[in-house]
């Protein structure tokens, strides 16, 4: 799954609005909107954002493999 459906995914789950963690992680309702119905892209500074407004680690919605 898309790291942008993660993140729906995740705040619907959670029962988040939208607008709340577009608020709280300083992104624009309306940019924030576009990256979760997959109109633009998400950057890696828009997922901190996000990660720090929801209080989660990126590597909830990165998948991360470790060669071991």
């Amino acid at each position: 799954m898309l790291v942008y459906k993660k993140v729906r995914t995740y705040l619907e789950e959670n029962g988040l609005k939208q607008k709340t963690v577009a608020q709280k992680a300083g992104i624009p309702n309306s940019t924030f909107n576009a990256i979760l119905n997959g109109k633009r892209t998400l950057y890696a500074e828009d997922l901190r954002a996000i990660c720090l407004a929801l209080n989660v680690s990126p590597e909830l919605f990165i998948d991360v493999h470790h060669n071991d």
